[in-house]
This record gives structure tokens, C-alpha cells and sequence, in this order.
């Protein structure tokens, strides 16, 4: 989210705080019929967040039914599963995002039994929805989460480790809680 802000005359400070936020009851509330992102959102509410923070939350989650109309909101659907499945990427690779290229993510998309959860489509759609040709997306993703490797991927962090959620790297929990 926070690469994405100047792009779009974005205030990197809110970009980020919505990237981090979205999700924060993912864990606690996972059912996504009447759980996430509801519960995050009277939170959010109820703690007084900028109004474009909250809309931007309930517009990520296409169930909820509301339109994605900002570049913030569109930047946070297209960022969304797509930090999530990058990061899977890098768990596999000795290098980890060091290096990492659209081509290397793209290989793993056309492997369907990889983060078999994640939708393929939604990663192109949140592309297309941004109006940023898709190898540029993976590219400025790959760019931004390898910048915070360190924080993002402990070194004792592997595909083998518990990353305390039941998901592993694979993304096999719903599909909505990955880094944005």
C-alpha cells in the first residue's frame, strides 16, 4: 500500500495504516458470512479511523457489496491476496524475495496446486480494476515486501515453520489474510 500511495497522490501514512488494518480480525473472526471484515470495521468506526480507511476495508471484501471506487480502495483489493501469494513464492526460494521476478511469480500461478487457494483471477482483476499492467503490479509488489524482507520473513521462518494460524505459506486459509 505504502508503494503504491505516490502513485496515485496517496497519503503513504493512511495507504499504510489501511494496509495494516485491513485484516485485523481475520484471525478471530474468519467466517466470512458474518465475520471479517464486519467486526474490523465497527471497530475501526467506533476508534474514529478516516472514514476513507473504513470504506476502503468493506470495499476489499467483494461479499460485502461495496464498489471499489478510489485508488485506495482498488490498490488495497489489488495488493491484498497478491503480498499473500508473493510471500508464499519466497518461502519456497533459498533467496527468499531477494531477486524474485514477475516471471518466477508467474510460473507459480500456472501451478494450480500452489496456494491452491488463492484466486487466480482476483490477482489480474485487482491489476486490471488499479489500471496497472499486471508484470509492473507483480514487479512493485515483489519490490515493496523485499524491502521489508527482514520484518516479513524472519530468518528461522520457513515453509516448515508454524506461522501460527493453521495457513502455513501456502495461503490455504480463506484467501483474505495475507500482508497488504
Amino acid at each position: 500500500m505504502r508503494a503504491y500511495a505516490p502513485r496515485f497522490d496517496g497519503d503513504v501514512e493512511l495507504w499504510g495504516l489501511t494496509g495494516l488494518l485491513h485484516d485485523l480480525d481475520y484471525e478471530r473472526y474468519p467466517n466470512l458470512e458474518d465475520g471479517h471484515p464486519r467486526y474490523a470495521l465497527r471497530e475501526l468506526e467506533a476508534r474514529g479511523y478516516p472514514p476513507e480507511l473504513v470504506r476502503a476495508v468493506a470495499s476489499h471484501a467483494d461479499f460485502l457489496g461495496v464498489s471499489r471506487d478510489s485508488p485506495m480502495e482498488k490498490t488495497l483489493f489489488a495488493v491484498d491476496e497478491l503480498s499473500g501469494f508473493v510471500l508464499a513464492c519466497a518461502y519456497v526460494r533459498p533467496e527468499r524475495l531477494q531477486g524474485m521476478t514477475a516471471k518466477s511469480v508467474k510460473k507459480k500461478l500456472k501451478q494450480p496446486s500452489f496456494a491452491a487457494a488463492v484466486d487466480r483471477e482476483e490477482l489480474r482483476q485487482g491489476a486490471d480494476e488499479l489500471g496497472v499492467d499486471f508484470d509492473e503490479h507483480l514487479t512493485i509488489v515483489i519490490g515493496a515486501l523485499a524491502e521489508k524482507q527482514a520484518e516479513l520473513m524472519p530468518a528461522d521462518s520457513g515453509p516448515d515453520s508454524d506461522l501460527g494460524d493453521g495457513s502455513g505459506p501456502s495461503g490455504s486459509d480463506s484467501g483474505d489474510g495475507g500482508p497488504a
